[in-house]
């Protein structure tokens, strides 16, 4: 079974997608790590991927727009909706002090889930969309992203490209769940 899933590899939908195969016991997953949802749903169409993983709205986030611009443009049917608390961090390169930041990069939902924090934290501060939030974790391990650029991603990002945890738990509410969506190919 091959699994699409919105997001880079240590992105909330790995999470998402990695509960959903515990939980309903499934074996030997491919995941397939398609960043955008619209990508998901046309790999899921053509027949290259079994099922699709993507969020669809956040307790404080709101609805997540792209994901609904791509759900208007498919045939599908959803298998399964369920939802997982999220936290998000600040991840910076290993060495990297607060007032070296001159940017903040994520994902817009990201962005949204942490708006007050930034207001209150980071005034005035250069912010970035960017198209996921592991995607974002990568380019600045990479280098794609300037060093004072800071991210907001899962732990999981944190650990896979070797990021600091500047700070923990950004998000504006405690309790910060995601509603995704299972899809599948309509028989």
């Amino acid at each position: 079974m091959k699994i699409g899933i919105m997001g880079a590899e240590g992105s909330f939908s790995q999470e998402a997608a990695e509960k959903y195969i515990q939980k309903e016991g499934l074996e030997g997953v491919e995941m397939a790590f398609l960043i955008s949802a619209e990508n998901v749903l046309t790999a899921l169409e053509a027949g290259e991927i079994d099922l699709g993983i993507f969020p669809i709205e956040n307790s404080n986030g709101g609805v997540v727009i792209e994901a609904v611009h791509a759900m208007a443009k498919h045939r599908f049917q959803i298998r399964k909706l369920f939802e997982i608390d999220m936290h998000q961090n600040l991840l910076v390169l290993p060495g990297t002090k607060t007032d070296d930041i001159t940017k903040i990069a994520s994902h817009d939902q990201a962005l949204k889930q942490s708006r007050m924090y930034l207001k209150r934290m980071w005034p005035g501060i250069d912010l970035q969309e960017y198209a996921d939030t592991a995607k974002a974790a990568a380019d600045l391990a990479n280098g794609t992203l300037p060093p004072t650029t800071a991210v907001i991603a899962s732990t999981k990002a944190a650990k896979l490209y070797k990021l600091d945890i500047l700070e923990e738990s950004i998000q504006d509410l405690k309790f910060n769940y995601t509603n995704f969506i299972v899809a599948e190919r309509l028989p």
